[in-house]
């Protein structure tokens, strides 16, 4: 599935605890494909680090980009304070308004929260415009749609139509909805139709809005995924601490250290 990513795409990526695909990470890094601005949904972690680290990132869109309990991402902050990648600080509620646009095919979507903040400042593709329907002095952000061309994310299972249940995570569905496709790696393949059954339908995404699914089994790790299995935290923290230099972010994609971890 990773050969559908291809130089310059925007990527969409959940946030960690939605469902990352850890399990394409490796896959995307050994196809190569470079230039790649991510989009965080709303933020990111390990993989945004991983395929920075990877040299393969030219921009992120986030919110921000963080390893959680195991401290700050490494080789993200290493390519911000080298200047070696650009930065479009968002806000949450800006990346959801963005994909939003995007689902309605509208150019975009108007929101409050950003009015007088810093973000708002640095962020020249964002317009600000007096209400229409208000008097002047009535100061709202219109927010432009975000277009990923690929989203990318795990779940627990899909079945034999590619109809993927992802539960309350409806950040993968606005993911979905707006890009233009959609890899999904799962747990396991059901062969009961997830849409057909009450219990499952409601947090069911459409094959529709599917492009292709593979099995991964626990293909997020070392994070955790809902119903299945906790984030590996000691893992995570392992990561934080060989990616603070480039060649131990090296030693450990070379397989040693996460093999010995496992």
């Amino acid at each position: 599935m990773a050969e559908a990513v291809q130089p310059g795409m925007c990527i969409a990526l959940p946030v960690d605890y939605a469902g990352v695909s850890m399990a394409m990470t490796r896959p995307l890094i050994e196809h190569g494909a470079d230039r790649l601005h991510l989009v965080c949904v709303p933020t990111g972690g390990l993989q945004v680090d991983m395929l920075i680290g990877a040299g393969l990132v030219a921009r992120v869109e986030t919110s921000a980009v963080s390893l959680g309990e195991a401290g700050g991402a490494p080789r993200f902050n290493d390519a911000v304070k080298s200047a070696r990648i650009e930065i479009c600080d968002a806000t949450c509620p800006a990346i959801h308004a963005g994909l939003l646009a995007s689902q309605k095919g509208v150019p975009f979507v108007p929101i409050r929260g950003l009015i007088g903040t810093d973000v708002l400042a640095n962020r020249g593709d964002w317009r600000v415009i007096d209400n229409p329907f208000e008097a002047a002095g009535d100061p709202i952000v219109l927010v432009p749609a975000i277009h990923p061309d690929v989203a990318i994310f795990h779940a627990p299972m899909a079945d034999r139509d590619g109809n993927v249940w992802i539960g309350r995570r409806r950040e993968l569905a606005a993911m979905a909805y707006a890009s233009r496709t959609t890899l999904v790696t799962v747990e396991r393949i059901v062969e009961r139709s997830l849409l057909a059954d009450e219990t499952t339908a409601a947090g069911t995404l459409p094959g529709i809005y599917v492009s292709d699914v593979a099995v991964a089994e626990r293909g997020a790790w070392p994070y955790g995924l809902w119903g299945e299995y906790e984030t590996d935290t000691a893992e995570l923290k392992r990561y934080a601490a060989a990616a603070r230099s480039a060649e131990g972010f090296a030693d450990y994609m070379s397989g040693d250290l996460r093999e010995a971890a496992r």
